[in-house]
């Protein structure tokens, strides 16, 4: 990253802050006009995409799709990206826990060979803190957010449990949430653009995947809208769009990597020409004030189909435990 930005102006490099660990924080700027603080990054009037990868950083495959990306924006073909909009990368959020590399740390994913750890040096989940903060980076990460005022954010992960066909699934907070216009936002103009970037590539991109019960699909999914301990429940409550992507980690690490840089470059292109659209969105949501706010609230199964692109299965008994085990 360091040669890359002595190569151009384009593209500025700034900590915001340090770990328990002593180790920086990297954001890199990338704008037309070279901005290197917020204020500058402003006077352009163009919206702002903040992407940050390995928030667990053994899934880490937001770090090389948004390198490779800046590479093809300085060095390749990509600058217009940068015509419209502004993005500001993070490429380790979990400094600490990136260092702490091995072969073994998440054994049930394809790649790549030596990946980071999911907690911090102090041993927390930063998905689990944005509400609370008690974090080092988790404080600077949100100075930064208040700093900066990114339009979307776009947090990049790995998934656990079930198998199936999408290689790329993402998706935000329901309309049920706290910022129901930015959700029309992201589910109507967005995801299509999207998807169909991601399918012309020869992707299988598809909405978040979460069973009800890992060990038997036919419970069904659950819608999830997760409160503001996480990214996306963050981003909902102080009415910031946010986007969680779970590439599968059962798919190949360059098939999962290759499909985060598209995503990535098809985000700059969408943002860039609905930035009205969605900075409307936004500001719709904030002076929203409804009659009834909701205090408490019960999960209700809903009959709900969906062409579900599945994987074959069967059950069988666990030599090990002697359990009923799926088997994909």
């Amino acid at each position: 990253m360091d040669k890359l930005v002595a190569q151009t102006d384009k593209l500025n490099k700034v900590s915001l802050g340090k770990s328990p660990q002593g180790r920086d924080i990297w954001m890199i700027i990338a704008s037309s006009e070279g901005a290197d603080t917020p204020a500058v990054l402003a006077e352009n009037g163009k919206p702002s995409v903040l992407v940050q990868a390995g928030i667990h950083s053994g899934e880490i495959d937001g770090k090389d799709a948004g390198m490779m990306l800046l590479r093809d924006i300085v060095l390749g073909n990509k600058g217009a990206l940068l015509d419209n909009a502004n993005l500001l990368f993070v490429p380790i959020f979990s400094v600490d826990g990136h260092e702490r590399s091995s072969q073994y740390n998440r054994v049930n994913q394809r790649g790549p060979v030596n990946m980071g750890w999911r907690t911090t040096a102090n041993n927390l989940n930063l998905n689990r803190d944005y509400a609370k903060a008690d974090t080092l980076e988790m404080q600077h990460m949100l100075q930064a957010i208040n700093e900066w005022q990114p339009d979307l954010y776009i947090d990049i992960h790995v998934t656990d449990g079930i198998d199936y066909q999408y290689d790329v699934t993402f998706g935000y907070n329901l309309p049920q949430g706290l910022s129901p216009a930015s959700y029309a936002w992201l589910e109507k103009s967005y995801r299509p653009a999207i998807e169909s970037a991601l399918t012309r590539q020869g992707h299988i991109p598809g909405p978040l995947v979460f069973a009800i019960d890992n060990t038997d699909i036919t419970k069904g999914m659950s819608l999830w809208n997760p409160s503001p301990r996480y990214s996306n429940g963050y981003g909902d409550a102080r009415h910031l769009p946010t986007i969680l992507i779970e590439n599968h980690s059962l798919k190949p690490y360059k098939q999962r990597v290759l499909g985060t840089y598209v995503m990535l470059e098809a985000t700059l292109k969408i943002v860039g020409q609905q930035a009205t659209k969605l900075k409307s969105a936004i500001k719709q949501d904030k002076f929203r004030y409804p009659p009834r706010v909701t205090l408490t609230w019960k999960q209700v199964q809903q009959k709900q189909s969906w062409d579900f692109k599945g994987m074959e299965y069967r059950m069988e008994a666990s030599p090990i435990s002697g359990n009923e085990i799926v088997r994909w």
